[in-house]
This record gives C-alpha cells, sequence and structure tokens, in this order.
C-alpha cells in the first residue's frame, strides 16, 4: 500500500507542476486552455481518491484530496494581478476600476476580445487618456533638445546685442571725448537716445529709422553750431538752440551721413530682427507640434496599439514595427508636412546669415557710428560759412546766454584732433561666430519633422526584430499588413488609422513659416519692423547717399520730401546696396564751394522767404 501511495504521490506532483507551467503560459495568452486543465486535473483528483476509498484509507483520501486542490490553486494564479500592478505604478487610475478577476468585455468600444479580459469600460477611457499623456511626453522629450538650441541661442543673441548696444554708445561717446570735447558731455543725452531706439527698433518696435536718426543729429546740430561753427564767449540761448535744431533738415549740415547711418541700420538692424524673429517662430513650432491635438481615430488607435494588450494580460509585450509605424505616422501625418517647410527654414537662416556681413553686419555697424558720426561733424566744421549763413537767414543773429568763462577750442584745432582708432571688437566677431556655431547645431535638426515617427518608433515603441510582438490583436512573430508612408496623402492606404485631412493649427503654422523663409530669403521686406506687415519693393536706393551730396546733386532737396523717406522703401537688403560707401569709414567730405551755397540758399524754398520777411519786423518790435 505504502509503495502504491508513493507512485500516486509523485505522479500528482508531477501533473501539478505541468499546471503550473501551463496555467502561467495560458494566463497569458489563451484563457480558452485553462477549462480543460481544470477538468483533466479534476479527474486525477477523483481517480487518486477512489482508488484510496477503496483501500479503506480514509486519512489518506483526505490528505491527497486537499494536495489535489492545492495543486490546482497553485497552478491557476489570477492574470489580472500585473495588470493592477501596472495600472497602479503608470498611476493609469484607482485600482478600484479593476475587476478581481478575467471577466468577459461585451462593453468594451476599442479592445475586444473573444477571450476573457481585465479590463473595463471605465478602464479603457483611463487607458485611452494615458496613451494620449504617453504621446504627447514623448513628443516633448523628442523636441527637448531642439527647443533648447534654440531659445538658449535666442537668448544669447538678445544679450549680445545688449552688449553690443552699450559699446557701441561708449564708443561714440569716447569719439566725441577725444575729438570734440566741448560738446561731448552736452551729446551724452541725445547718444544714449539715439542706441535705445536702435535697440527697440531690433526688439520689434515699429519705428521709423530714418526719423530717429534725424532726430539724432537734429539734436546735435545746436551742439556743433555753439562750439564749432560760430562759437562765442557763451552758448547760445535755449530759443536760438531750438530754431537752429528746426533748421537742421533745411541746412543739412552733415551732408549725406544721416542718410546713410539710417540706410546702415536698417538693412543691418532688419537681418538682426529677422535673426530673432525667426528663432522666435522656432519656438512657436515646437510648441505646437509638442501639444499637438490628436484626432479620435488616432486615440483610439494609440489605445489600441499601447494598452490593449493590458487587457489581456500582456503587460510586457510591445508593438511590432511595422503596426507602430502605421499608428505613428497616421497621428503625425499633418506634422510631416511641416518638413519640407522646416527644411527651407534652416536653409534660409543659413542663407540670411551668409549675408550678414557689410552693410548688413549689425555688429560692424553699431560699432562704426562713431566714426560716422566724426564724419559728419567734420563735414559740418568744413562748410562752416554756409552753415552759418543759412542758420542766420533762418533764425537772425546769434542770441547768447550771459557771459560766462569758457575754454573755446577753435574749429582748427579740432579738427588737428587725431581721431579716435578704431576700436577693436570687444566681442571678437561674436555675432558671426554665434550664428555660425548655432547654425551648425541647428542643421542636425533638419529632417527632424519628417523622420519624426520612424523615430518614436525605433527609439521607444516597437519591439526590436525577430522578438514577438503586438499586431493590435494578438501577439505574432511579424506585421504582415502593409506599411505606409509619412504625410496626408499617404494615409489613405493606412490600415490602423483614418486620418481625415490636415490639421488646420499646423496649416496656420507652415503659412507662417513660408511667410518667414520668403522674408529670410529677401522675396519680401518687413515694414516698420512688423513682420505681419510685408512689401514686396520696389525703386532703388543703390548711390543714392553719396557724402558729397547736395541739392544741387538731386539726392534730396532740403526740406523735400526725400528726407521724410519711410523704411519701407528700402528695397533691397543685399550688401552690394551702397556699393560707393563700402570704405565710408574712411571717407571725408570736401568743404562746400560758393555753388554748392548759393544752391543751397536757392532751395530753401518758401519757408525760407517767409522767414527772411518776418525776422526784420520781429528786431523792429523788440527795438520799440
Amino acid at each position: 500500500m505504502m509503495t502504491r501511495s508513493v507512485f500516486l504521490t509523485r505522479t500528482l506532483t508531477q501533473h501539478n507542476r505541468r499546471a503550473d507551467v501551463e496555467g502561467t503560459h495560458l494566463s497569458g495568452l489563451n484563457v480558452q486552455k485553462k477549462p480543460q486543465l481544470l477538468n483533466k486535473s479534476l479527474f486525477l483528483c477523483a481517480v487518486f481518491t477512489r482508488g484510496f476509498i477503496k483501500m479503506g484509507d480514509l486519512w489518506v483520501n483526505y490528505v491527497f484530496f486537499l494536495a489535489c486542490c492545492s495543486g490546482l490553486c497553485s497552478g491557476s494564479p489570477n492574470r489580472c494581478d500585473e495588470v493592477r500592478k501596472v495600472f497602479q505604478l503608470r498611476q493609469i487610475g484607482p485600482n478600484l476600476l479593476l475587476p478581481l478577476s478575467p471577466r468577459p468585455g461585451p462593453d468594451l468600444q476599442v479592445c475586444m476580445s473573444k477571450n476573457l479580459t481585465c479590463c473595463t469600460k471605465k478602464m479603457e477611457e483611463k487607458y485611452q487618456v494615458a496613451a494620449r499623456r504617453d504621446i504627447q511626453n514623448l513628443l516633448q522629450t523628442s523636441s527637448s533638445g531642439l527647443k533648447f538650441l534654440i531659445s538658449r541661442n535666442m537668448a544669447a543673441f538678445h544679450d549680445t546685442f545688449e552688449v553690443l548696444m552699450r559699446q557701441a554708445e561708449n564708443h561714440t561717446n569716447a569719439a566725441l571725448q577725444e575729438s570734440y570735447r566741448d560738446m561731448a558731455d552736452q551729446a551724452v543725452g541725445p547718444v544714449r537716445e539715439l542706441f535705445t531706439d536702435i535697440s527697440l527698433f531690433l526688439l520689434g518696435s515699429e519705428l521709423n529709422v530714418e526719423d530717429l536718426v534725424q532726430r539724432f543729429f537734429d539734436s546735435l546740430f545746436p551742439l556743433v553750431y555753439n562750439h564749432l561753427i560760430n562759437p562765442g564767449l557763451s552758448d547760445i540761448s535755449a530759443d536760438y538752440a531750438e530754431c537752429v535744431r528746426s533748421s537742421s533738415r533745411d541746412v543739412r549740415p552733415f551732408g549725406g551721413v544721416p542718410s546713410l547711418l539710417a540706410d546702415q541700420v536698417t538693412r543691418s538692424g532688419v537681418s538682426g530682427k529677422l535673426l530673432l524673429q525667426a528663432l522666435h517662430l522656432g519656438i512657436e513650432v515646437i510648441n505646437t507640434t509638442d501639444h499637438l491635438q490628436l484626432s479620435r481615430e488616432c486615440r483610439r488607435a494609440l489605445l489600441k496599439m499601447h494598452y490593449c494588450p493590458h487587457c489581456q494580460g500582456l503587460t510586457q509585450s510591445r508593438p511590432c514595427m511595422g503596426y507602430c509605424l502605421n499608428v505613428m505616422r497616421g497621428c503625425l501625418a499633418s506634422m510631416a508636412e511641416i518638413d519640407a517647410h522646416w527644411r527651407e527654414f534652416v536653409r534660409s537662416l543659413e542663407g540670411q546669415s551668409a549675408r550678414m556681413h557689410g552693410p548688413q553686419d549689425l555688429e560692424e555697424v553699431l560699432l562704426g557710428v562713431h566714426t560716422l558720426l566724426h564724419d559728419a561733424v567734420g563735414h559740418a566744421q568744413k562748410n562752416g560759412p554756409r552753415l552759418s549763413a543759412q542758420v542766420h537767414k533762418l533764425c537772425g543773429p546769434p542770441s547768447r546766454r550771459a557771459a560766462q568763462s569758457v575754454s573755446i577750442q577753435s574749429s582748427g584745432s579740432s579738427r588737428a584732433s587725431v581721431p579716435l582708432k578704431a576700436l577693436g571688437r570687444a566681442s571678437g566677431d561674436s555675432l558671426a561666430v554665434m550664428r555660425r556655431d548655432f547654425l551648425n547645431s541647428l542643421r542636425l535638426y533638419r529632417t527632424f519633422y519628417g523622420g519624426l515617427a520612424d523615430q518614436l518608433c525605433v527609439s521607444e515603441l516597437a519591439s526590436g526584430d525577430g522578438l514577438s510582438c503586438w499586431n493590435g490583436t494578438d501577439i505574432v512573430k511579424s506585421y504582415t499588413l502593409r506599411v505606409v508612408g509619412n504625410g496626408i496623402k499617404a494615409q489613405s492606404a493606412n490600415p490602423e488609422v483614418k486620418v481625415k485631412g490636415a490639421d488646420p493649427v499646423i496649416n496656420q503654422i507652415i503659412d507662417k513659416l513660408k511667410h518667414i523663409n520668403q522674408l529670410l530669403q529677401g522675396k519680401s521686406i518687413p515694414k516698420l519692423g512688423s513682420l505681419d506687415q510685408i512689401e514686396t519693393g520696389s525703386g532703388d536706393t543703390e548711390g543714392r547717399y553719396s557724402g558729397d551730396c547736395d541739392d544741387e546733386d538731386g539726392c534730396g532737396g532740403s526740406g523735400g520730401g526725400e528726407v521724410k523717406r519711410k523704411v519701407s522703401r528700402v528695397s533691397k537688403l543685399s550688401p552690394d546696396v551702397t556699393g560707393d560707401h563700402k570704405h565710408h569709414h574712411h571717407h571725408h567730405y570736401p568743404p562746400a564751394d560758393d555753388s554748392e551755397v548759393e544752391g543751397s540758399s536757392r532751395s530753401l524754398g518758401l519757408g525760407g522767404a517767409i522767414w527772411v520777411l518776418i525776422l526784420p519786423c520781429f528786431h523792429m518790435l523788440l527795438a520799440l
């Protein structure tokens, strides 16, 4: 009897071990065979019990029946336990939503299966939210490097512009202090206002560059007149200084320098502004795609790919590569449409950067303002007699404040002073170096949007080659359906996601990319600092700003409309415009001859004639 008992014990133990293996396997794959296993186990228990009853050993029967029951329990664990752990670990929802054991799922809408399921309708809803959250986190993670690259360089460019402004302002004040010490202190305010206005223009304010430059030279003219052209024992009165300031645009004491400086600031400033605006748009593109609104079909497809296997206990499964590509290319079809325009955006930035030299190099232009200012003041000194006569006609003889002891620096000594040495770039071509390094890094992301779906599947989502994978309904060796390409048109044959059309939000961002690309390529010209208002451009400014230009040369009659040109009329942003002034820093203006004085006097027009008639009347009244 003991020998038979030992045999039956070994047989039952072996069967229980097989039940453990088969039960574990079935818990993850197929529950239809599980009743067969249970029936077989119960049958063996009954046989063993009947044998012992025949032997009359009731206590042995009892022991073996308990062993049989314990074997059944250990061989069929609850396959929803692992689902519960993952559900809790990923914080998908409360565990109360999970069933205690597998159940039929007739109420499920996406994760439908013929087998028993560990999911409920509420769980399915939570899984769909989790799937959308997961994909958005992946999108943000994938673009984080690109976003950091652009935002970091945008902040660096802003900081460099500020430093550059301070350097240029300091250089300009130093140049005035070196060569024109008597008026240097009084010129600090106008110089600061000039560079503040230029800074605001670069940051996007709709300022007219010609107006702000002309305002600076208008404010400078009374100082030049008082200290260099018609110096006296005391300063001119405030009223007389205002009259001199108002006459500046008529007498044009600084020749073509104000127009030349305005043109250079406009050209280089537009290039700098476009760079900053392009970087801002780059961040906007990334933010838009990071928070892409997924369609209902996409959300259901993501749920099916990510979490429907959990309902069957397959918490460790991954989607097949082809299956993943179909789902992700369908969900990101609109985003893939950005690809061509993003590539062009990177190329356009490279082209714009290559053109930012000479008149379009903001660093060179701003650090050269002091040289142009030195030339402008020198031009006014050389034309002192003409300017003094014109001011006398417009404003009368100088009216001065009460006499006070002042040191007078003669015109000759001012011009004899050595000009400030060409200041080296403290920033060491920093803007050019920064642009080059930035574009070298940005070039690595030029295909970012075209390959994003593939990148996510290869690096994050899909199963490796040769491994079993999830195809949307079961675990298989490979995905057998057709794999579609990227983009909206290719999705018509997508077996996993129905794509109805392009996302309107993505279409808007594509339109903005097209716009900025046209601006970067010079096909459109920003108007008054606004990207939203563009002008295709007409006419030509080439050769317009000569240092020797006066009224008889036809480059802007005194008081005429040429002085009031708008920034938007600058029609070319290429560096070859004003080709005659590539070496303007070394160009000095010859003194005006008699014909220049006569021509300028004739050009005063009606405004000058009125002043000539009115001033004698004022003198007579004052005499009375």
